[in-house]
């Protein structure tokens, strides 16, 4: 109970907030729900409504501030302790998300929707089994409730199990044909072939009116599979230009200022740095650098195949720790690199290995294979200099067009644009190359094409490298059951190492002004 009688105009006050953020109207809501507070600071509605405004905006951690006084005043309330994990959960502090989130679905156990949004942060989080059965229990609540049996489908390709991820996005299309999900997961497979049919229902669902978005990307990235399935390369080439189009216009990205922070990270590590106390710490850790679509998964993979590794996946515990230091200085990163201590370096290398103690519960060393990473080897050479360290790189013109090809779940602003995707390639390069000649004995340098060409030579000098004894069954990978995170690579890694994955042969003819670009670049450092 709030401490002040509820006055007619706060009634009222609220009534209109609840419908404002209904329609998506946060800032008529703010005003609202600030009138209201101002009133009533306490008041327990307010402050959840607030915190919902907050969450809607994107501000994680002032909305979980604003729901956790709410759940402090009504700790019974299940919708309550539900936002509350879903803003913790956003703003990074994912086990007192969990927390709240099991909570709630124990206030109210009949109700779907709770157990939907567990199962979420839990897939999020990576622990697939506990979500596959919150997902299961939302669909015993709901047998209609079609982002559970999304998730449930998502999982399966994670697990690799092909079949059941088919028919579960098969199920949701009979139910919606429209749904672009379940078409984009079904794409998503590149196992999966796509027929004609599935080609007249994607373009039915793209003529509909008003499309959000959000889903006529999806669908035009569907659309491109498709075609390229049925082997109209010209078709599929248009589809995918139009959704990458549609995809760039919705995003920000500023190639100059992404040229001057790697610029800046040059500079930052140009000079003498302070030597680590201790040279053996991280080498639990091996850090897989590479631009996306060029072998991280694959190379991953194959050391998770290993008795010793765990494969982490795509885990953001290393940037982080550098944005957490980066709060607590008031600088950016790389502009505190040069007043770091070696102390510094050291206490930001056991942050990251208490962060990711979980990756280690069951064998002694993990993989780190984040899409980041190349941006932060001379950080982490710094943090955790007994870490290896594996720089992988793929063909450019491969590389850039498989990025093109493929709908990212978040981030990765530049691969929407052929031009931009090139730009940013070179500055990859660029600062890749200087991490190898600054640090050659601590980074192995793994070509994509070469290791599939050439298995068995190349993973056993991987193994070598990374001081891990020789295991054959690292040469058949693809047999190894284990979760994959990346639902773009999770069904590929689980057929034979192939050397026939290239893409850009059918696509020559609009992907040259591409191969200028890397050619003329090729011609300048020569």
């Amino acid at each position: 109970m709030s401490s002040h009688p509820t006055s007619p105009p706060i009634s009222q006050w609220m009534a209109e907030a609840g419908q404002a953020l209904g329609r998506g109207k946060l800032d008529a809501a703010e005003r609202l729900l600030k009138q209201v507070l101002a009133i009533n600071p306490v008041m327990a509605d307010a402050r959840y409504l607030y915190g919902i405004t907050c969450l809607m905006r994107g501000q994680a951690a002032e909305a979980a501030d604003w729901l956790r006084k709410a759940v402090e005043q009504r700790p019974a309330d299940a919708n309550m302790r539900t936002y509350l994990g879903c803003a913790l959960h956003d703003a990074g502090a994912f086990d007192e998300a969990l927390i709240h989130l099991r909570r709630a679905c124990e206030l109210a156990p009949q109700q779907a929707k709770l157990r939907y949004n567990l199962g979420k942060a839990l897939k999020e989080r990576g622990q697939l089994s506990e979500a596959n059965e919150a997902f299961r229990q939302t669909l015993t609540l709901d047998a209609q409730h079609v982002l559970a049996r999304l998730g449930v489908a998502d999982i399966a390709t994670m697990r690799g199990d092909i079949p059941r991820a088919v028919a579960e996005y098969r199920h949701v299309l009979r139910q919606q044909p429209g749904r672009a999900e379940a078409w984009h997961g079904l794409a998503n497979l590149k196992t999966e072939p796509l027929g004609p049919d599935d080609i007249a229902l994607i373009r039915r669902a793209l003529g509909e009116p008003n499309l959000p978005p959000d889903t006529r990307v999806m669908l035009g990235f569907s659309l491109f599979r498709a075609l390229e399935d049925q082997q109209d390369y010209a078709g599929a080439f248009h589809a995918l230009r139009q959704a990458n189009a549609d995809k760039r216009r919705q995003i920000h990205w500023d190639a100059a200022a992404e040229r001057a922070q790697i610029d800046r990270i040059l500079e930052a590590f140009q000079g003498p740095l302070p030597a680590p106390p201790d040279a053996t710490l991280g080498k639990e850790v091996i850090f897989i650098a590479s631009m996306p679509r060029s072998g991280s998964t694959l190379v991953e993979h194959i050391l998770a195949t290993h008795p010793e590794v765990e494969g982490a996946n795509e885990i953001a515990d290393l940037p982080q720790v550098i944005d957490d230091e980066s709060r607590r200085r008031g600088q950016p990163f790389p502009q505190w690199v040069t007043a770091a201590t070696a102390d510094d370096w050291q206490r930001l290398g056991q942050d990251y290995l208490t962060r990711t103690a979980r990756w280690r519960e069951q064998r002694p060393r993990f993989t780190d294979k984040n899409v980041v990473n190349w941006p932060l080897i001379g950080a982490v050479r710094l943090m955790l200099p007994g870490a290896k360290i594996i720089h992988c790189h793929r063909d450019p013109v491969e590389t850039c067009f498989s990025c093109y090809r493929q709908l990212f779940r978040d981030g990765l602003h530049y691969s929407y644009n052929l031009d931009e995707m090139a730009e940013h390639y070179h500055d990859y390069q660029r600062l890749s190359a200087f991490w190898l000649t600054r640090h050659p004995q601590h980074m192995l340098d793994l070509s994509y094409e070469t290791l599939v060409r050439e298995p068995e030579t190349q993973i056993r000098q991987l193994l070598t490298f990374c001081d891990l004894p020789f295991d054959p069954a690292c040469l058949t990978p693809h047999r190894t059951q284990r979760e994959v995170l990346s639902t773009a690579s999770a069904a590929q890694v689980r057929e034979p190492i192939r050397s026939d994955t290239a893409h850009t042969t059918q696509y020559l003819e609009w992907l040259q002004p591409l191969q200028r670009s890397f050619w003329n670049a090729h011609r300048s450092r020569t």
